[in-house]
């Protein structure tokens, strides 16, 4: 049988050029990296570029074999020959690598021996067939093998010692690779075979044949992928050390300008060992040496306490390892003065990465600093704002829904007082104990109130020493604690509640004398302050004692309700917070300085009022009929509340008047609609969906003439409506209600409402 009856697998021989075309730009690649490697590592790239040639285009003759079929005839191989075929490419490539990478002249020479070599490899690989049938070669295919073969080599030999690119490389190995498989498959061509037995019918067969080829060649993409993707690897680290190498020697150049030419920085080189080597015009104007610091160790620009503790060593070494070290800290003068400086210590290496010295820059950012302080103060002030007013929307809701539930109390108590047949002292104390703990707890809701800013007031014009004057008699403490006032003579009025302004000064004057248990001096004075031209006035009412004083930290929250310094049983910790509420409230503020072992000193700025006092004009009587409020009436009762609204009624039934009772807005005006004989109605704000003003515009215009009442914890009503309404503040007791309804009665024309 001769070569023409044999065929080749079509898929197996494009698997063998794609392999060849692969170990040739692998070749090409790693030969790259052999002539950019050092002298310790270029061996290493010489036998990885060899391995890739020699190894890759014996995987493809392999393959290309195993695609080879021969009809009848089973095929298989050598182990030795086959072994020996391997290495001869392997060996041959290395040595034309290493002989042409020494002399390049020699690279024809090397080409036709590597080229040899290859075809060696061929013949050797043929040899180790082991077959049914015998081998006669065609000289003209075999010399034109081993043409293609040497000049493939040559070829390969010439582009890895140039410079190529990647697109280059790319083509290169697509057309040695072709060269490569012609080689072997013009070898093949020169091949016929001649079977020494036939068997008539009897298909051939190669046992495993297309899974081994693929094997191999999976094997062989996969160490020729290791081998570009380390080429590729040292490629980029190569180009990323040169950037850098390049971009140092851009810094250096640019450090040395900026040394020799910037006079506003500290900028200095150090040696290895810490000793000052140079430094400029900057570092002499800031440090305030001279060129007598040249071999100092820069330890001495720090302070004693970082050189204690090591500091300048570890700035260095950190600079060594990382590079860079940069630090905000104290740095010493010459004359010995501090300032806060910005340092950063650069390491300087050379060429072979070793370290030659390290660069220093100084800043002086003491006015920065200072910045951020004040920076850092303003938002812990606006955080402490922030957590106030938060702690006094809880506290108002709170003290709101308190003083429903005190209403109640109150009221229950009052009626069951009055109804209580019994002489039992024991009783009545009881009871009696039960009223005063209900009114003490409406005084905390009234000093919630007045933290939260939503406390009822009715400011005025207030002439401050008059006010205190007139407050002598209840500032008297201790023979040990004196009370000095001090006011000059034209200072301005104010316009605030003067009862709640009575009792802030009470309770500061109370703070200040607890916190002098020995006793003391307590001085009350005042002043105008204007800050400056066009700003509002105001006067500064303080409360100063020479007591204990408090800490920066108590200082801090001493304004915060339920915080006090007195101990358990001493103090609500709300007298702190009433008269912040009242100032803020008033437009004004508190404002607390204290200093440990001195006192403190508690300042009420409070705005100036722009009307002079003036008494209050008599009105006018009028013709229109007095609504009298000494007979029985008609009430309609509003209040979202069942316990205040069942408390309500009954004071209101035992006042002997006639109750409707309503728990909503839109239930009130349905009942009012219904009932024609309604003459008060006594409704509260606060109510979900329609507040009590809202119902009281209502029934103004639905039942103009009828009398409203208006009851809440709270004071946020509008400003225009606070003028025309009667307030009745919860909680209230069955006297306050019956003088709010009298007030209420009296009223002529239009339907006044009440507030609280």
């Amino acid at each position: 049988m001769n070569h023409h009856t044999a065929s080749h697998d079509p898929v197996l021989v494009a698997l063998s050029i794609l392999i060849a075309a692969l170990a040739s730009y692998t070749a090409l690649d790693l030969a790259t990296r052999m002539r950019a490697a050092s002298e310790r590592a270029r061996p290493a790239w010489l036998a990885a570029a060899a391995t890739a040639m020699g190894g890759g285009i014996w995987s493809m003759h392999f393959v290309g074999m195993l695609a080879f079929r021969l009809p009848g005839v089973e095929i298989s191989y050598d182990p030795f020959l086959t072994f020996l075929s391997l290495v001869v490419p392997i060996v041959v490539a290395a040595a034309a690598f290493a002989v042409v990478g020494r002399r390049p002249r020699a690279l024809l020479v090397s080409g036709l021996a590597m080229g040899l070599g290859i075809s060696g490899m061929h013949y050797t690989g043929m040899g180790a067939m082991r077959m049914a049938a015998s081998v006669a070669y065609d000289p003209r295919w075999v010399v034109l093998s081993v043409v293609i073969a040497m000049c493939a080599s040559v070829v390969a030999l010439w582009l890895a010692f140039r410079k190529t690119s990647a697109t280059q490389r790319l083509f290169a190995g697509l057309v040695m690779g072709l060269a490569i498989s012609g080689m072997h498959y013009a070898a093949m061509e020169g091949a016929s075979f001649q079977p020494a037995n036939t068997v008539a019918g009897h298909a051939g067969h190669f046992v495993g044949r297309a899974p081994l080829a693929f094997l191999l060649a999976g094997a062989t993409i996969l160490i020729l992928s290791i081998g570009i993707a380390a080429a590729v690897y040292d490629r980029a680290s190569a180009e990323r050390a040169q950037r850098e190498a390049s971009a140092l020697k851009r810094s250096e150049e640019r450090f040395r300008l900026l040394v020799e030419g910037i006079a506003d920085h500290a900028m200095f080189m150090i040696e290895p060992n810490g000793a000052v080597g140079n430094w400029n015009l900057g570092a002499r104007r800031l440090m305030g040496y001279g060129d007598d610091i040249v071999g100092t160790s820069y330890a001495i620009l720090h302070t004693d306490e970082d050189r204690a503790s090591g500091a300048p060593a570890r700035a260095l070494l950190e600079a060594e390892r990382y590079g860079k070290s940069a630090v905000e800290a104290w740095r010493v003068r010459r004359d010995g003065s501090r300032f806060w400086a910005e340092a950063t210590l650069v390491a300087v290496r050379n060429e072979s990465g070793l370290i030659t010295g390290f660069a220093k820059i100084v800043r002086d950012i003491s006015e920065r600093r200072q910045a951020q302080e004040a920076l850092d103060r303003a938002r812990e002030a606006l955080t402490l704002s922030q957590k106030m007013e938060t702690i006094g929307q809880l506290t108002g809701g709170v003290a709101h829904d308190f003083n429903n539930l005190l209403a109640a109390v109150l009221g229950s108590l009052e009626l069951l007082k009055k109804r209580l047949q019994t002489d039992d002292p024991k009783i009545q104390r009881l009871v009696d104990n039960a009223m005063q703990g209900a009114q003490r707890g409406a005084l905390l809701t009234q000093r919630l109130l007045a933290f939260a800013r939503k406390q009822d007031l009715k400011p005025a014009v207030v002439d401050i020493a008059a006010l205190v004057r007139g407050m002598a008699a209840l500032l008297k403490f201790e023979a040990g604690v004196r009370i000095d006032t001090l006011f000059p003579l034209d200072l301005p009025n104010v316009k605030i509640d003067a009862n709640q302004l009575e009792l802030a000064i009470l309770n500061l004057a109370v703070n200040a004398r607890d916190a002098m248990p020995a006793g003391g001096l307590i001085t009350i004075s005042a002043r105008d302050e204007q800050q400056e031209a066009g700003a509002p006035r105001y006067v500064a009412l303080s409360v100063s004692d020479t007591g204990c004083g408090m800490d920066e930290e108590t200082l801090k929250h001493a304004q915060e309700p339920f915080f006090t310094t007195k101990g358990i049983g001493k103090g609500t910790g709300l007298g702190l917070s009433m008269v912040h509420g009242l100032a803020e409230q008033s437009g004004g503020r508190l404002v607390l300085k204290s200093r440990l072992g001195v006192g403190t000193t508690a300042e009420i700025w409070l705005p100036v009022a722009e009307e002079e006092a003036a008494l209050p004009a008599p009105r006018a009587e009028s013709s229109a009929p007095m609504l009298r409020a000494d007979r029985r009436l008609s009430v309609l009762l509003v209040d979202d509340d069942p316990l205040v609204l069942e408390n309500t009624a009954a004071m209101l039934e035992d006042l002997g008047h006639a109750v409707v009772e309503a728990r909503s807005g839109e239930e009130a005006l349905d009942l009012l609609r219904r009932t024609q004989t309604v003459e008060l109605v006594v409704t509260d704000y606060a109510m979900p969906v329609m507040t009590g003003l809202q119902l009281a515009e209502a029934v103004v215009v639905e039942r103009p003439g009828t009398v409203i009442l208006l009851s809440t914890g709270y004071a946020e009503l509008p400003i225009d409506a606070r003028s025309n309404l009667h307030r009745l503040s919860k909680p209230f007791d069955q006297a306050a209600l019956e003088k709010a309804i009298q007030g209420a009665m009296r009223e002529r024309g239009h339907a006044r409402s009440v507030v609280a």
